[in-house]
């Protein structure tokens, strides 16, 4: 059995999602092979890309059904974490519905600091989040993450395990039984970052 296994699919990025758990001592699997997703201890479903083109390549091979009747911890990042939500503005797509959950464009022109907000959002932000998951354990306060993307998830009361304000706030993390998803990207996020990817390996 794989003790972890990345999904491969027409998004960028896994690679280093790759690294970033090698640096922890875990040597990943990276495959769309249903079988070896089905049985690994631990599934992380990452990736940068646009949402339409993205769930047309996990319906033709069956993916998107296949995640979402997966059983063991699963982690979506960024785009992973919008595909795993009911409908996306991206492409008008309606993705997996893990989550019952809409993704929307940020909105334009919001004024902040006497300056207009940049769509994508790329860099660091804090995130708000719910110390009692265990996704965010041993964070230390007012942790920084790195974010890049110009779509997001809307907030909702009993899924939204974190929350990040930029435009507008919004979901910066999820979380729904065995599902856990998060905008930002921890791969990219320096300590804290390192510490959420080994917080899940522990789920």
């Amino acid at each position: 059995m794989c003790k972890l296994v990345i999904i491969k699919y027409n998004a960028g990025n896994i690679q280093s999602v790759k690294y970033a758990f090698e640096r922890l001592g875990v040597s990943p699997v990276i495959t769309d092979d249903p079988e070896l997703i089905k049985n690994a201890e631990k599934v992380v479903f990452p990736g940068v890309g646009e949402a339409s083109s993205a769930m047309s390549y996990l319906k033709e091979r069956g993916l998107d059904s296949l995640i979402k009747k997966l059983k063991q911890p699963v982690l979506g990042i960024c785009i992973g974490q919008q595909l795993m939500c009911d409908h996306s503005e991206e492409g008008d797509t309606d993705c997996m519905g893990v989550f019952p959950i809409k993704v929307r464009r940020f909105p334009n022109g919001i004024q902040k600091g006497g300056e207009t907000l940049k769509i994508p959002h790329m860099g660091w932000n804090s995130i708000d989040f719910d110390l009692s998951e265990p996704l965010f354990q041993n964070l230390g306060d007012n942790p920084y993450v790195y974010y890049v993307h110009s779509f997001c998830a809307d907030i909702d009361p009993k899924y939204t395990i974190a929350i990040t304000d930029y435009a507008t706030k919004y979901s910066a993390a999820l979380h729904k039984d065995n599902f856990y998803a998060v905008q930002f990207h921890p791969e990219k996020s320096g300590k804290v970052g390192e510490q959420i990817l080994k917080n899940f390996l522990e789920i």
